[in-house]
């Protein structure tokens, strides 16, 4: 039976979740996640942990912060002028929100914190510093 090298297209089904078993992701109820094995498409500790699988096979894979979505950069951390923020957006801490970089790029970010003079935002990924786990099952391999 073929196995999964680096450059193969996978179709794999997967379920994310947090160590302590919160789901944050999974591909349940949709068409299998398809990607090519080792072209950075995906995060690196689970990209690494494909190769050599076979169709049909089942894996648990736990991946550590910093091969998924890194540590949180204190740099992604910016408090914003709160006069500069429309008053209908809601600014409860957790809300995410969509900003615009100057090159006219989307970018999201979540409130930390807001007071009366600023709000906090974070646009560090949601899952930066978060060890992960993942359910996975090969669905298929088209071979490179």
């Amino acid at each position: 039976m073929a196995e999964v090298k680096a450059g193969d297209t996978v179709h794999l089904h997967y379920t994310g979740t947090l160590l302590d078993g919160t789901t944050f992701d999974s591909s349940e109820g949709r068409d299998p996640l398809q990607f090519v094995v080792g072209s950075g498409q995906i995060i690196p500790g689970l990209d690494t942990a494909i190769p050599g699988m076979t169709v049909g096979e089942k894996k648990e894979v736990t991946i550590g912060a910093d091969d998924a979505y890194g540590q949180p950069n204190p740099e992604m951390r910016q408090a914003v002028p709160r006069e500069g923020i429309p008053a209908d957006i809601p600014l409860e801490p957790g809300t995410q929100l969509q900003m615009q970089t100057p090159d006219g790029q989307a970018m999201p970010v979540t409130v930390i914190e807001a007071d009366d003079a600023t709000v906090t935002l974070d646009a560090n990924h949601p899952l930066a510093g978060k060890d992960l786990k993942f359910d996975i099952e090969l669905v298929k391999i088209d071979a490179a």
